[in-house]
């Protein structure tokens, strides 16, 4: 795994962490703290692929993030859209309370969410 980029974005107690890595060709981005409308903007980036040749693929590994509110969901579907429709966005480690928001607004059939990274890498 090689790391390629990383973020902090400061949103007082609760700060977000997001790196960027490379595993087998693909982008994962790990997230770490709450994503909220302080926060978002550093996933928000982090999702968007660094190459714009279509076909992107990334994983977001989000097995560190308690809480997301709307500002996180609207982040997610811009890291989807910016995918475009040859390449993919998908989700891993999604903790229940956020897999949870994820199906009440009806992302879960749009973005696919996987046990572990691994499986949103082999899938």
């Amino acid at each position: 795994m090689t790391d390629t980029a990383g973020m902090n974005e400061g949103a007082g107690p609760a700060e977000l962490s997001v790196t960027r890595s490379t595993v087998d060709g693909v982008t994962v981005v790990t997230v770490t703290g709450e994503v909220d409308h302080h926060t978002s903007g550093a996933l928000r980036d982090a999702l968007v692929p660094e190459d714009p040749t279509p076909g992107g693929r990334t994983v977001a590994d989000l097995g560190g993030v308690p809480f997301m509110d709307s500002s996180g969901i609207n982040a997610l579907i811009a890291g989807h859209q910016a995918h475009g429709p040859t390449g993919w966005l998908r989700l891993a480690r999604v903790q229940r309370p956020v897999l949870r928001t994820l199906e009440i607004v009806g992302l879960t059939p749009i973005l696919a969410c996987h046990d572990s990274v691994r499986d949103a890498l082999e899938s």
